[in-house]
């Protein structure tokens, strides 16, 4: 079954209308050209979000940046955008999403076909600085999974929504392809195991939680509980 309509709602992309062969969203860049991405513009409209490439495609030199506004004046260069992990090139292929007193931003794209980065930034003084973001999956398991080297991971959505100025609503799902089902039986209520055609097993995790935004800057999340998963077959 295909998980494209999940990543298109985390990143408000939509990958049916891509031909199959090229299903990424590229756009290339007039010099000068910051194309403000989807939910860029912060609540106070002083600040913005945007993305810039160079060449064909826009996929040399391609960074996310921190825009003063509204003079469309670039102010820094974000951390953890850039061309090694990146899929898509348009604007509206990344997502922000900020709190109401513009001073936090989540900003959501594919690194791969069925991988999505979720990056969390604390902004102050018009700087912008990347902060650990919280991983549902690390608090359920006790380990982080590295894209590159986990081959075992299929799909990875995380999508972060703001319920008040310092509080969110995150949630995470991942399929893993796996030869039993002992995972899943680790994840408990947070997994579910579909057996495949060729003996392996496909297992989902799905949680939620709402979480906090401290003083302090740490982060407090609740408990992780089950999210929604998939019918597959």
């Amino acid at each position: 079954m295909q998980f494209r309509c999940a990543i298109a709602a985390a990143l408000f992309v939509v990958l049916a209308d891509l031909p199959q062969a090229h299903a990424t969203a590229e756009h290339t860049y007039a010099k000068g050209e910051y194309g403000i991405i989807s939910g860029g513009w912060a609540p106070n409209k002083r600040l913005a979000i945007a993305v810039h490439g160079e060449g064909d495609g826009a996929h040399d030199k391609f960074h996310a940046y921190l825009m003063a506004e509204p003079g469309h004046r670039r102010l820094m260069t974000l951390d953890n955008v850039n061309d090694d992990n990146i899929l898509d090139t348009a604007p509206d292929a990344f997502h922000a999403a900020w709190s109401a007193d513009s001073r936090y931003v989540a900003v959501t794209f594919r690194s791969e076909r069925r991988i999505v980065t979720l990056n969390l930034y604390a902004v102050d003084d018009r700087r912008a600085r990347l902060v650990d973001a919280p991983d549902l999956f690390r608090d359920a398991t006790g380990r982080s999974i590295d894209r590159k080297t986990d081959g075992d991971m299929r799909t990875s959505v995380p999508a972060l929504t703001w319920q008040a100025q310092r509080r969110f609503h995150l949630t995470d799902y991942r399929v893993f392809v796996l030869d039993d089902t002992a995972f899943a039986d680790k994840l408990g209520p947070l997994g579910k195991a579909t057996a495949m055609k060729d003996g392996r097993t496909t297992i989902q995790f799905s949680a939620e939680a709402d979480g906090e935004l401290l003083p302090d800057g740490r982060i407090r999340m609740g408990k992780p509980r089950a999210g929604q998963f998939e019918e597959l077959e």
